[in-house]
């Protein structure tokens, strides 16, 4: 079998860099970490929302490079078919890919005021109102996928796609004491209970590069 290298930056900072790696172990494909330093300009830029173009992560799969979340999700998807990380039936497999998609393009102000940071616990955090509007957007896509597939997770009982795209969110719900109802709560609580989120933190814990604008408390 072909090595695999996943290209990733911080594990306490880069949301992008959890995707991608929450995509390749649901997936089940063998592969070896590459961590790229903060200081290095494509990962800076990712880190910092400065990047039109996230070039991190970037999956390396025999001599073929990607480097969008969806598309790692996409490329995967197709070489691992058993892997079934997208729901089996078209109309749920059509809401994945497009709450999936809306997580990847939107939520600016989430991103922004509340980056990612696991090393932090900011309790009684302000959250401003375009920051709340997106807070209760997630919220919002998280109810209608519980109503219609019933949980544990979005689809159902398997972790997908969108569970991947979503887990991220969980952790800066999680540092910036964010009130969320209670399904809500009950549903970022395990995914990050989950063993691969479990693991991914214990790793970031133990990181001790810092980014001096992503330590500012507001």
């Amino acid at each position: 079998m072909a090595e695999t290298t996943l290209i990733i930056s911080s594990k306490n900072y880069s949301s992008w860099s959890l995707r991608g790696w929450l995509l390749v172990r649901m997936s089940g494909l063998p592969f070896k970490e590459q961590l790229i330093s903060s200081d290095d300009p494509a990962a800076r830029e990712e880190l910092l929302l400065r990047s039109s173009s996230i070039l991190v992560p970037c999956l390396i799969h025999e001599g073929v490079s990607v480097w969008d979340t969806l598309a790692i999700a996409e490329y995967l998807n197709e070489l691992r078919p058993e892997a079934r990380m997208y729901p089996e039936e078209r109309t749920a497999r059509a809401r994945c890919r497009s709450i999936s998609g809306e997580m990847h393009s939107g939520f600016s102000a989430l991103r922004s005021s509340l980056p990612m940071n696991l090393r932090v616990h900011r309790e009684g955090f302000p959250v401003w109102s375009s920051a709340q509007t997106d807070i209760d957007r997630v919220m919002t896509i998280w109810r209608e996928c519980f109503n219609t597939w019933g949980g544990p997770f979005l689809f159902g009982e398997r972790f997908t796609v969108a569970d991947a795209m979503y887990a991220p969110v969980c952790t800066r719900f999680n540092t910036y004491d964010v009130k969320l109802d209670d399904a809500s709560a009950a549903y970022s609580a395990r995914i990050l209970a989950l063993p691969d989120m479990v693991e991914w933190t214990a790793a970031a814990l133990l990181e001790e590069e810092k980014v001096a604008e992503l330590e500012v408390e507001f």
